[in-house]
């Protein structure tokens, strides 16, 4: 049995914690490999640098240098924090990120939610809708009971007392999200649950199914197995269609990747909508290559 065994959940109530753990660290053996001939280039980069013209890899290891240099330590999901923070880590770098963070803050989002990235009875309702989705595709519900339960648990406690009769509030969330073995499970269960979303309709997605490290092309099962069920393995469009169709939210992400064209520095955003619903606010994202984080229109949590 694996380390990573002994933080399967084994109860179906989860405690919310008193205190936040310390942080994950990121596995570097699933990052992208990096061409070691090539000189280091996120610290002192010049200004006017075109960052176009820069690889996949090196702007992953321009973001992950960053990364390194400023945040050593960090919560799996942090507090709040103003957008002049991300915004000070790009000066004298390059000037087309400082650019497209300025136009995110004029146009509201002047809050992001760093990560180490509906009601209730409506959430668990689909949460319960997908289990069967997941046994047909095979997978066996002694695999995934446990980090379903793990799920469910942290939701129930929105609306009903724990243990000690205390409701989820959003920090309490946070130190529960920073809990390794709760947060660990529910990010399997949601990587399971996007690959079956996956493998159940594949012709939806074949055609999109290529290696992100060699370029091939390659058949559902495998990509899922590789690409998805894999903790430490970058979510792309793919991935991101998938769960937010299973999950039947709507997801935003804006790319802050240093090729903006437009002189103010507009940001792009990818819209994931699938939730008809007019009152559904979507989960807005912000895109760093190799990283993502949580935008959010304020700058810091509210009061208790």
């Amino acid at each position: 049995m694996s380390d990573a065994d002994d933080t399967t959940p084994k109860a179906k109530n989860v405690p919310l914690p008193a205190s936040s753990p310390e942080a994950p660290r990121i596995k570097t053996s699933d990052l992208p490999d990096v061409d070691d001939s090539a000189p280091p280039f996120y610290s002192g980069s010049d200004a006017d640098q075109e960052f176009s013209a820069l690889t996949p890899v090196q702007l992953f290891e321009l973001n992950q240098g960053l990364f390194d240099e400023t945040v050593p330590e960090r919560p799996l999901i942090a507090p709040l924090a103003p957008m002049q923070s991300l915004r000070a880590e790009y000066e004298g770098g390059s000037v087309v990120f400082v650019k497209q963070i300025d136009w995110l803050i004029k146009n509201g989002f002047i809050g992001i939610r760093r990560a180490k990235g509906d009601a209730v009875t409506s959430a668990i309702s689909v949460l319960e809708a997908s289990q069967p989705m997941l046994e047909e595709v095979g997978f066996q519900r002694l695999v995934f009971e446990d980090f379903y339960d793990c799920l469910v648990s942290v939701i129930n406690c929105i609306i009903t007392p724990d243990a000690s009769g205390r409701i989820l509030t959003p920090a309490m969330l946070l130190e529960t999200f920073n809990t390794p073995e709760v947060s660990n499970s529910i990010v399997v269960y949601l990587r399971l649950l996007a690959s079956a979303q996956m493998r159940s309709d594949p012709d939806s997605y074949a055609p999109f199914l290529f290696n992100p490290e060699l370029g091939d092309q390659m058949e559902v099962t495998d990509f899922c197995v590789n690409f998805v069920e894999a903790v430490g393995k970058e979510a792309d469009h793919v991935q991101i269609t998938a769960l937010s169709r299973a999950l039947k939210v709507n997801i935003s992400v804006a790319y802050l990747d240093g090729r903006s064209a437009d002189a103010d520095g507009k940001v792009d955003f990818v819209e994931f909508q699938n939730n008809d619903e007019v009152d559904t606010d979507p989960v807005i994202l912000l895109y760093r290559p190799g990283h993502y984080d949580i935008l959010d229109k304020r700058s810091e949590d509210p009061p208790e």
